[in-house]
């Protein structure tokens, strides 16, 4: 048997969330040892396809928001301490029928933060984006405060901060078993065994494996990004000229970001397909049956463009409300730190999550407003396990 090794904190997960929590630990001068079964960044998780979207008109829900605009900050402070670019300012146009469900929750966000924005009819929407072709009775949302994050490079960039201040990062050694001991938690990997009291737990969609005995209603969804080639047309979708957009339709909701390089303009749905139990069940392949509900989208909206140039599988862990899990399970002196169920739009939050995260771990609590995702609201006292 091989000899223990103590952590002030080990993190489950190096992905955006883990790889967060361990930069925000280690800078705080703990001993932190991060492990994960991969090598992030990689293209088997949710954390991959060159972009993802940030954006502070929050129409999820407004509790959001303060936690976006510290994102904002925590983004540009890991740009000055590893000197990566790692979020472009571009803005968010909202597209969706006046009496649907994006125009109204973004205009309720936009008056309670008192955002700047801007309502578009379809012919101002035309005029000011020519690419874009919306229904006559739709309205438009611009915000300016918003942009698009490097997302390989802000994984690897975190996993870089945390090795900076002093983490371990062990990669490609996965989690066999955790289990608590009395004031400790004993993790059992590939390669060794490892003990703490303070456990971070942030896996993705592996989360659905790891997590099991928590109860939490987790699934997994597979979506697949594609990216289509715009020809002559690329002057017209430079960031400069042509912005990150998100529509409600009847075929359900979309998302594109501008021609930023050679692959082209990026497209995908969002939500829409099968929910599955875990990332064993997901297939990995695309094939041209997923382009047909992506395809049918850029036929309406965008019409014209070229061909497919790429397609990439990505995945979403989705709680049923989808709002994410950030909470802590404390017992007998022992600290479990989870995040999980991101449900699709978490990325651009990963820096503040970590910020999160080491709060509960190492103090048991955190200035930030997070009932919105605690536990409590999956639970019911029958058929709670303990951690």
């Amino acid at each position: 048997m091989s000899s223990v090794r103590h952590y002030d904190v080990i993190v489950i997960g190096v992905g955006a969330m883990g790889g967060a929590a361990s930069w925000q630990l280690a800078q705080r001068g703990y001993r932190v040892l991060a492990l994960d079964q991969l090598a992030p960044p990689h293209q088997r998780g949710s954390s991959h396809g060159r972009t993802r979207v940030i954006r502070t008109a929050y129409f999820e829900h407004p509790a959001y928001v303060p936690l976006v605009r510290r994102a904002f900050t925590l983004w540009y402070d890991l740009e000055q301490l590893t000197g990566r670019h790692l979020l472009t300012s571009c803005p968010c146009l909202n597209l969706g029928p006046p009496q649907g469900f994006l125009i109204p929750a973004l205009e309720a966000t936009v008056r309670q933060h008192q955002l700047p924005a801007q309502i578009l009819t379809a012919a101002e929407i035309r005029r000011q984006f020519p690419p874009l072709h919306v229904p006559e009775h739709y309205l438009g949302l611009l915000e300016n405060q918003a942009g698009f994050l490097a997302v390989e490079d802000c994984v690897a960039a975190q996993i870089e901060a945390a090795r900076l201040s002093g983490a371990d990062i062990h990669l490609n050694e996965a989690v066999l078993n955790w289990q608590r001991e009395h004031d400790t938690y004993l993790i059992t990997t590939t390669a060794g065994l490892y003990r703490t009291a303070r456990l971070v737990i942030a896996a993705g969609a592996w989360a659905t494996h790891l997590l099991r005995r928590l109860h939490i209603p987790l699934t997994v969804m597979r979506q697949v990004m594609l990216w289509f080639d715009v020809g002559k047309r690329r002057p017209d979708f430079r960031r400069d000229r042509f912005p990150i957009f998100i529509a409600e339709t009847s075929q359900g909701d979309f998302y594109g970001l501008p021609a930023i390089d050679p692959l082209g303009l990026k497209v995908a749905r969002h939500y829409g397909a099968p929910e599955l139990p875990d990332p064993d069940t997901v297939c990995w392949q695309t094939s041209e049956e997923d382009d047909i509900p992506v395809r049918h989208f850029v036929d309406e909206f965008l019409p014209g463009l070229g061909g497919i140039t790429h397609r990439q599988v990505c995945l979403y862990t989705l709680t049923p409300d989808r709002h994410f899990v950030v909470d802590l399970e404390q017992t007998e002196g022992a600290s479990l730190a989870i995040a999980a169920g991101f449900s699709g739009h978490g990325f651009k939050f990963a820096p503040v999550i970590g910020e999160i995260l080491a709060d509960l771990v190492t103090t048991g609590s955190t200035g930030y407003s997070i009932e919105l995702f605690r536990l409590s609201r999956f639970r019911h006292s029958e058929n709670v396990a303990p951690a």
